[in-house]
């Protein structure tokens, strides 16, 4: 992942809660600026992974026992991502905190941020995690989600010029490359793409472990997902973004596609594939099109993925606008869209509740940063 300079904030984000009640009224605007953002802010989202990395429970584990002695608390199990009430979820808000110390090393949430990183990145840690991952009867463990989140934080450390993070780096490296080999062997055998709303999906994972690919310069990671683009992705046509969101989406099975598929092709194939994918897009800057989604009761783990739909698609919005060609008729509407879709849900990043603060807080910080992308 290449290093990026910050520019100043530009009233990119709400103080105020707007979750807890059913049909909560939405935050005011903020602005559209996705990539511009500065220490406070960055700050904000710092703050909720720093209150959950190393906070064991309440704690959601996908834990398959074949004994008695595999009933052990998350801390021993998974010793290094055993916070934020899942797996995959302590590993993204390592992500956060190392991509915001990484952009402003000299913020006041950096002390404490390198001390949790350091908390958890130790050998022996990441050994447990390791041999976690090789027992048997865990092939599928958070797998893709989780395993691609954990290449990008990866990705993070690896494009970090400092000498803590070069350290922790060399000490994720085992499960790093863990986590690679799983991957490369799933992904072979997978025939056919996983088009839903929530973790399985592969188009958003793909994108992320590509993007890891890049990073770490792994030429075969890259053919493997440009085979698995041709094989899934390449000749889908008018995908049924009417039918979005389910009930309990924080991804877009549509959006998340060509989020991926502006990473593989280049922006004039992209643009003929994206005519054909989605056809209904908008040549002005309209966005009636594509309504954000409402969140109804933010207390609840399930119906609160939304407002992670809102932000994802926001960042997905964006992605795709940033694949296509400059002057292409649909740029102003994906980004009027993606604003709309933002201002709907940064304000309820907030710590009112833990079911979205133990992760929202990553799609808040992923996706104001992802012009560095």
């Amino acid at each position: 992942m290449m290093s990026f300079t910050a520019s100043p904030l530009v009233t990119l984000f709400l103080v105020s809660c707007v979750g807890g009640a059913a049909h909560a009224a939405a935050p005011e605007p903020v602005a559209a600026e996705p990539a511009r953002f500065d220490a406070a802010a960055a700050g904000r989202f710092a703050q909720l992974a720093l209150e959950c990395v190393h906070r064991e429970y309440p704690n959601k584990i996908a834990h398959v026992l074949a004994s008695d002695a595999d009933a052990r608390p998350p801390r021993e199990l998974t010793p290094a991502f055993y916070g934020c009430y899942d797996w995959h979820s302590a590993v993204h808000g390592h992500w956060l905190l190392a991509r915001a110390v990484r952009t402003f090393p000299e913020a006041p949430y950096a002390e404490q941020a390198r001390a949790e990183l350091a908390r958890s990145f130790t050998s022996d840690n990441l050994a447990a995690e390791v041999a976690y991952l090789q027992t048997e009867g865990r092939a599928s463990f958070e797998r893709p989600y989780g395993l691609a989140w954990l290449l990008q934080l990866a990705a993070e450390l690896r494009g970090w010029d400092d000498a803590q993070a070069r350290a922790w780096s060399t000490t994720l490296m085992p499960l790093e490359t863990e986590a690679a080999a799983r991957l490369k062997a799933w992904l072979p055998k997978l025939r056919y793409p996983i088009r839903e709303g929530e973790h399985d999906q592969t188009a958003f994972s793909f994108g992320l472990v590509w993007d890891w690919a890049v990073a770490a310069r792994d030429a075969q990671m890259q053919q493997l997902l440009r085979d698995k683009a041709q094989q899934f992705y390449a000749n889908d046509r008018s995908c049924p973004l009417a039918y979005e969101p389910s009930g309990q989406d924080f991804l877009s099975p549509c959006l998340a596609e060509a989020d991926f598929m502006r990473r593989v092709l280049e922006p004039k194939a992209f643009a003929t594939w994206l005519t054909r994918f989605l056809p209904q897009l908008p040549r002005d800057a309209a966005t009636a099109w594509l309504p954000p989604g409402e969140v109804t009761d933010r207390s609840d783990p399930k119906l609160a993925h939304l407002d992670g739909l809102n932000l994802s698609r926001a960042w997905m919005l964006e992605g795709i606008a940033r694949g296509l060609p400059p002057g292409d008729r649909r740029l102003a509407s994906l980004r009027a869209s993606a604003a709309e879709h933002r201002r709907v849900s940064l304000g309820a990043v907030t710590s009112e509740h833990y079911v979205g603060s133990h992760w929202l807080g990553t799609f808040a910080l992923y996706g104001a940063s992802a012009g560095a992308r």
